[in-house]
């Protein structure tokens, strides 16, 4: 049979072409391949535009918004918010060294760590994280234009709705969110190399927004309001309780929690390994100053209109001035595009890409993640402060032990030598027992076991916990601690992975170094990708 024919096959019309990835086996594809050094072209400036897109947008008003329903005044939030970010700053820089050093992407360098096929299920938890952070986004994206469209035609605000109050959603929002979904999907679609432009128009536009707001707040209260001096007091079920800063110290790193794991899908790209404090640096500085905004704005909310209020759309909705309601909508329209697609739909593509890069590319996968956007329905799940409250510090449970299993094994165990092509090799020497390093999974499941009860009772207050629920207030320091523990403690004394542990790493090629041909007899070797090719074209 021809090599036309064979390829008409379903399996040949569903599958990523073999030329599409540098080793030519089923954990190879070029979007999972290690970055070319001509691509490695992002410095320190890029990715504190990167940090300013992910950062300054909804979630970050949403996160710190639902810490102040703790009962905490702008002095006592700052100062969480700060360390919050600055803790989870360190493990964010450490990921992301793993990935600029290797220039893969989190789902590859998993491999080393929970073995070829136990990197499935750490794949599963962190791209779970990022299809319902995507999904979320798409609902407050979609509120933002209609705040844009009844500013341009005040009569939109009475467009008429023809669903039922159970839909959870009105046919205005509805409409919004299938507009903005078009343009969402249409970005999302575009290479990583073009979405810098995209971070650095953000960078430009959404800082300005967000300081203006900030005056605003400041100008409407005549200083900060009740809220800010601490002259307001919040009705709030956490108050006067011994662990209501931890609750909220948690709630801040749960925002970027899943990040500490997948940041060497962006890390992948340095063109000098992540060298420098800009990195550590970018996330409590950004974050500190830009939570200074829906701060006061949540102040000057309680000020003019006697309630809280997290949700920014609602409180746009209020404005007089239709100029206001238009520009702040669509700078922050903007800013969630841009976090959606750092944060969302590129880290959620590169995750299931590594589950079968065979038949699965970033295209692909963000393909499907977009549909999902509509088919979940999420307008169902963000409805109040504590529901978010108690999503964050949900994943949070799962994302600190996953982050604490990566860090303790590549810098304590593996020194930081990985042999970067046996990452994409059958039966290596990641591929532990069956495929699966057992080590990792009962280091992750050991910190993350006693933050179950009080996960249980997060869902289902009425549970009776006992003490175990105070442990669950700051689950992410505690899983990341005592899994990082607990897996240097039986990689070091009870089970040594010696197949894994190598003495000089193995890098992929750098800019400058001189691959010769490999010759055998008369004739050079050809490419991996174009042997497999016309062996499968044979064997058809």
């Amino acid at each position: 049979m021809s090599v036309l024919k064979a390829k008409l096959r379903p399996h040949f019309r569903l599958t990523v072409p073999y030329e599409s990835g540098k080793y030519g086996s089923r954990w190879s594809n070029k979007d999972l391949d290690p970055v070319p050094p001509e691509q490695r072209t992002w410095g320190g400036i890029d990715y504190w535009a990167y940090w300013c897109s992910d950062m300054l947008a909804p979630p970050l008003a949403a996160t710190v918004s639902s810490v102040m329903s703790l009962g905490f005044t702008a002095r006592e939030t700052i100062p969480i918010v700060f360390f919050g970010f600055a803790i989870c700053s360190v493990v964010i820089t450490l990921t992301g060294k793993m990935g600029a050093t290797y220039n893969v992407p989190f789902p590859v360098i998993i491999r080393s760590i929970f073995g070829m096929w136990g990197s499935f299920p750490a794949i599963c938890i962190r791209a779970f994280v990022a299809l319902m952070w995507t999904a979320i986004l798409t609902v407050q994206a979609g509120n933002f234009l209609q705040r844009c469209l009844e500013a341009i035609w005040p009569s939109f605000i009475n467009f008429p709705n023809h669903l039922p109050d159970n839909a959870g959603i009105d046919s205005a929002g509805l409409l919004c969110v299938f507009l903005y979904w078009f343009a969402q999907t249409a970005l999302a679609l575009m290479p990583i190399s073009k979405l810098r432009i995209l971070f650095w128009v953000k960078g430009v536009i959404v800082p300005p927004t967000f300081f203006a707001l900030f005056l605003w707040a400041v100008i409407i209260t005549k200083g900060g309001g009740e809220l800010v001096t601490g002259k307001f007091e919040l009705q709030s079920s956490y108050m006067n309780t011994a662990y209501s800063a931890l609750t909220g110290l948690n709630v801040i790193i749960g925002l970027f929690s899943s990040l500490a794991v997948n940041m060497p899908d962006f890390g992948r790209f340095s063109k000098n390994r992540l060298k420098g404090p800009h990195q550590f640096l970018a996330l409590p500085i950004i974050g500190t100053l830009g939570a200074l905004t829906p701060i006061f704005v949540t102040s000057a909310h309680s000020y003019l209109w006697g309630s809280f209020e997290w949700y920014m759309p609602a409180v746009i909705a209020k404005f007089d001035s239709r100029a206001a309601k238009f520009f702040v909508s669509a700078s922050f329209m903007l800013a969630t595009i841009g976090n959606q697609i750092a944060a969302g739909t590129y880290p959620f593509s590169n995750d299931v890409t590594g589950m079968a890069p065979k038949y699965i590319n970033i295209f692909r996968a963000t393909i499907f993640i977009s549909i999902f956007c509509i088919v979940s329905t999420p307008w169902n799940i963000i409805k109040n402060a504590a529901g978010l409250l108690a999503f964050l510090s949900g994943y949070s449970c799962l994302m600190g032990p996953l982050a604490g299993t990566m860090v303790s094994d590549y810098y304590l165990i593996k020194k930081r030598k990985l042999d970067v092509d046996q990452l994409y090799t059958d039966r290596g020497i990641y591929w532990y027992n069956g495929g699966w390093n057992w080590r990792a999974y009962a280091s992750f499941i050991i910190g993350f076991a006693p933050l179950l009860p009080g996960f249980a009772k997060s869902i289902d207050n009425d549970l009776n916990v006992g003490g175990a629920w105070k442990i669950y207030t700051f689950a992410w320091i505690f899983g990341f601690f005592l899994s990082l523990s607990v897996h240097y403690v039986i990689n070091t004394y009870i089970s040594k992975p010696t197949e894994s542990l190598i003495e000089e790493a193995v890098y992929p090629p750098q800019k400058g170094d001189v691959s010769p041909p490999v010759l055998v007899g008369e004739e050079e070797v050809k490419d991996t990708y174009l042997t497999k090719e016309k062996e499968v074209a044979d064997t058809v």
